[in-house]
């Protein structure tokens, strides 16, 4: 082997291999074990040996050469060639099944541009974030990757600079080479390569009690019709709302005795009749709040990927994806984060105004008193910073760190552990605060909810629970088998 093939091959080693699936799929041949290739889109198919077939189940734009054919050897030990997967990408862009990323003159022109080097989507780009660093924001996927200025540069060179080359050139290992690597193919940053899904684990009933069901993509929306009010974000619209809320806000404090009392009246003379209509006035509150949320993203330039329905201990409600809102400053995050909070304020004020100036008695001065009394009820469920609503995401917004519960309990573990604690001295006190009050909050919920429901299946129905506990005991406990 010559010295330019020792160079591709070392290439070769790093390079995440793409996804094929799009366009190929795989076949076992009948009477032998040989496996076929076949297109999905014309009628063309390619035989294979065993072990390259494999090998091509792990093209899924997620695995670098070396570790295919690291898996390859442990599965087939010495029986297969140490190069398989290098000499298996070249019969692939022989065949035509992919094509060469520069043709053999370019390569000649530039030897320092190797071909099947790992490059960025041409969608991807590069956020300058206030706090000092990068994001790499990828809207196709709506995916993101925070990066320091150095993993930034290096990042840039990819496609430019061969890999063995590349560490050398930043005087970094080729394994954080690779884990940087690793973690933009997982984040569908690459060419060839999609977003890792979360493995699912198995079933718990402790997944009963918070749990999404994706309903829609809102962006088109909110795209079609964010320039018709924006004026909502203008200085006057604030001077307005801040007015007009304060003003409120001093109202319904002189009147909170009467407001008791109404309330304590309404409930003695309908009871379990204002169930219904508090519930779909609820529904209509967080509605509202959850496009005060998106819109205000949309207007700074966001991405609103996809709106459904949270259910938490089985109750319904309504959630938006704002992850596009960290690439704003810290500012704008607690704005789009607050947003939410706002319309429901805003709604409670109306509620307010138009029980007032109702006559006493009638349907709209029992709407208007059940909406006020429903906009506050979700405000006051919502700035809860101990459960993760937006009371928690406001505490991330202004205090800066993100993952704000995680960190908290990583910080006691490494403390208790002797582990040296990596947070820097202006968040510690923050984290050491939170620590204990989510802990202590989180055994509150769940105790009560599994006390609760253990005493009332151990009293209806006894034999049932306890035969469903088991069954899930076996089911639980049992190995799981692994496909590779």
């Amino acid at each position: 082997m010559n010295l330019e093939e020792r160079q591709t091959q070392t290439d070769y080693q790093n390079c995440i291999c793409p996804d094929i699936r799009e366009y190929w799929k795989l076949g076992q041949l009948k009477g032998c074990d040989r496996v076929i290739l076949l297109s999905t889109q014309v009628n063309q198919r390619y035989q294979f040996s065993a072990a390259e077939g494999y090998a091509l189940r792990y093209f899924i734009g997620q695995f670098t050469v070396e570790e295919i054919q690291n898996y390859c050897q442990q599965q087939y030990k010495d029986a297969i060639s140490p190069n398989l997967v290098v000499e298996l990408l070249q019969k692939l862009i022989t065949l035509g099944i992919l094509a060469a990323e520069v043709e053999n003159q370019e390569r000649e022109e530039n030897q320092n541009t190797p071909t099947n080097q790992p490059k960025l989507k041409a969608c991807v780009h590069w956020v300058e974030h206030p706090g000092g660093y990068w994001i790499l924001r990828n809207p196709e996927d709506v995916t993101f990757l925070q990066v320091s200025d150095r993993d930034k540069a290096i990042i840039e060179h990819l496609g430019q600079i061969p890999i063995h080359l590349l560490a050398e050139e930043f005087c970094i290992t080729q394994t954080e080479l690779r884990y940087l690597l690793q973690l933009l193919a997982a984040t569908g940053m690459l060419s060839g390569t999609k977003p890792a899904k979360r493995r699912r684990g198995k079933f718990s009933p402790l997944q009963l009690l918070s749990f999404k069901i994706r309903l829609f993509n809102p962006d088109p929306f909110l795209t079609n019709h964010i320039d018709k009010i924006r004026y909502l974000w203008t200085k006057p619209t604030a001077i307005f709302l801040s007015a007009f809320l304060i003003v409120s806000g001093v109202v319904g404090f002189t009147q909170r005795a009467e407001i008791i009392f109404i309330g304590q009246k309404l409930f003695a003379a309908y009871g379990s009749n204002l169930i219904l209509p508090f519930a779909l006035l609820t529904a209509v509150v967080v509605t509202l709040h959850e496009l005060g949320h998106a819109f205000t993203l949309k207007h700074y330039g966001g991405i609103v990927p996809e709106v459904g329905l949270l259910f938490m201990c089985l109750i319904p409600s309504v959630y938006t994806n704002t992850t596009d809102s960290y690439c704003l400053s810290r500012f704008g995050r607690i704005l789009v984060v607050g947003a939410g909070v706002l319309v429901q304020l805003i709604l409670a004020a109306i509620g307010l105004w138009l029980w007032n100036i109702s006559a006493s008695g009638t349907w709209l001065s029992t709407a208007s008193f059940l909406l006020m009394s429903a906009a506050l009820f979700t405000v006051a469920l919502n700035l809860n910073p101990l459960a993760k609503f937006d009371g928690y995401y406001l505490a991330v917004a202004i205090t800066g760190i993100n993952n704000l519960r995680s960190r908290s309990f990583a910080f006691y573990g490494n403390m208790l552990s002797g582990k040296p604690i990596q947070e820097p001295w202006e968040n510690r006190w923050i984290l050491a605060t939170y620590g204990p009050f989510s802990i202590a909050y989180i055994w509150m919920v769940f105790g009560f909810l599994f006390w609760h429901i253990t005493e009332w299946s151990l009293i209806n129905i006894p034999m049932t629970a306890l035969i469903l506990l088991f069954g899930w005991g076996i089911y639980f406990l049992f190995p799981s088998s692994e496909k590779k």
